[in-house]
């Protein structure tokens, strides 16, 4: 599989961009008390998800390009994990959750496919 010429071609950097937009979403509605806690912590490793994408995909070599991916794909797990903290901590916002929780298990299987491709 050759890389992309430009990373906004790439199907899971445009999901990964809609992930953050979610994200945004749930955070805001949770209390103030989070703000300097779950909320930034969720809004920096969501935006970490696309932006290493991006800078892989802007990398000479593919072997750059999977370590992003792979960095990435980090990102993902501890936004998974924060995820069930606030679905564990405030269930009244159930149906954002699970809606983030989706998005973001379609994007970690699209990264670990190409993770696994560019080998």
């Amino acid at each position: 599989m050759e890389k992309s010429k430009n990373y906004k071609d790439l199907v899971v950097w445009q999901k990964s961009m809609n992930l953050v937009v979610e994200i945004y979403k749930l955070t805001k509605k949770l209390p103030d008390s989070e703000i300097y806690g779950l909320v930034s912590q969720m809004r920096r490793c969501t935006v970490s998800i696309p932006s290493n994408i991006a800078e892989g995909q802007k990398r000479s070599t593919t072997k750059d390009f999977r370590k992003f991916l792979v960095i990435a794909y980090g990102s993902g797990g501890e936004l998974e994990t924060q995820l069930e903290i606030i679905e564990r901590l405030y269930s009244f916002q159930k149906i954002e959750i699970e809606k983030a929780k989706s998005l973001l298990l379609e994007v970690m299987k699209m990264l670990n496919k190409l993770i696994f491709v560019f080998k």
